[in-house]
């Protein structure tokens, strides 16, 4: 452990202001929410980039949302093989433990997992196919996405991807048994968004119109 090292400066500096100010000015709601416990009413699957804010989206506070965020808000299918899978059992504690009634997937513009993707499936991205690339394995579950686009001109096909980031990720979502069952139960509902940070726009997926629509 010699390679762990303390907080940086400004790190600490920003959490004794939070400390001072908002947690003093709210403990009371704070203490009550460690013991009660968690009651989120939707799971959140976005993706890890800095610049995705889901709780500033939804002006949402704590324990609100139970988030979970990887590379490109991918979700692999469903594999009962004994084998760690962190967002398969992030999931799975969303839908049979916490019982949340929506799971959303939030894509978004720009996304860098996405173009890596899209770089690893035209060839342009060697180091991405290697079998020691984690990145690239990971991106290896949006293959079929990009089939999908890959005949569109080359200025729409990262846009494309990255929605079918969003859709590929429900597909597999529906392959879970305790989401399917949920889902068929209405006990539980699916949604797709995809947010543009520099325009400051959303849009849903609407399956009536097969697309992407403003919110």
């Amino acid at each position: 452990m010699n390679s762990v090292r303390p907080l940086p400066s400004y790190l600490v500096q920003r959490f004794h202001g939070w400390r001072a100010t908002t947690w003093q000015d709210n403990k009371a709601w704070y203490r009550k929410l460690a013991t009660g416990g968690q009651h989120p009413r939707a799971m959140v699957i976005s993706c890890c980039d800095s610049r995705v804010h889901v709780t500033s989206i939804f002006g949402a506070d704590e324990g609100e949302f139970f988030i979970h965020r990887n590379i490109a808000n991918l979700v692999p299918p469903y594999q009962a093989d004994g084998e760690p899978h962190g967002t398969s059992a992030a999931v799975e504690y969303a839908v049979t433990a916490l019982k949340v009634a929506h799971v959303v997937v939030l894509g978004h513009a720009n996304c860098g997992g996405v173009k890596g993707c899209h770089d690893m499936c035209s060839g342009h991205a060697p180091a991405l196919e290697e079998k020691t690339s984690f990145v690239g394995r990971w991106m290896d579950i949006l293959r079929p996405g990009f089939e999908r686009v890959s005949g569109l001109p080359e200025g729409e096909r990262l846009d494309a991807l990255e929605k079918q980031a969003v859709l590929v990720s429900l597909e597999n979502l529906m392959t879970f048994p305790f989401v399917r069952a949920a889902v068929e139960a209405e006990e539980l509902t699916l949604h797709g968004l995809w947010t543009s940070t520099g325009e400051g726009t959303l849009e849903q997926f609407d399956p009536e119109r097969a697309r992407f629509v403003p919110v």
